[in-house]
């Protein structure tokens, strides 16, 4: 299992698939994002779609999310339809979109 790490100060037009690893974004990414995991941290942007089996946002996403388990935590701000298995919000984070929980 690897981890790759999408820094501050990195922004990428297009898509991004890990399908066996872990990914962080902490810069931008405009483009669909298919991995094991994704950890969008709080200086993290993502526009477009996350497939993954689990969702961690603490900064900012816009598009569609497709996962397992999505966490939203307090910093999060998220313009998203989502479908996912289980949902769990800290006090603080935005949601604006449909939400579908199929667990």
């Amino acid at each position: 299992m690897t981890r790759s790490v999408i820094e501050e100060d990195l922004t990428i037009d297009g898509n991004v698939v890990s399908k066996d690893g872990d990914i962080d974004v902490k810069g931008k990414v405009t483009g669909d994002i298919t991995s094991r995991s994704v950890d969008v941290h709080v200086s993290g942007k993502v526009q477009g779609a996350i497939t993954a089996d689990t969702v961690t946002i603490q900064g900012a996403h816009s598009g569609r999310i497709e996962c397992s388990e999505l966490s939203l935590e307090k910093n999060a701000e998220v313009k998203a339809d989502v479908k996912a298995q289980t949902l769990s919000s800290e006090k603080g984070a935005r949601l604006v979109g449909k939400v579908q929980i199929t667990g």
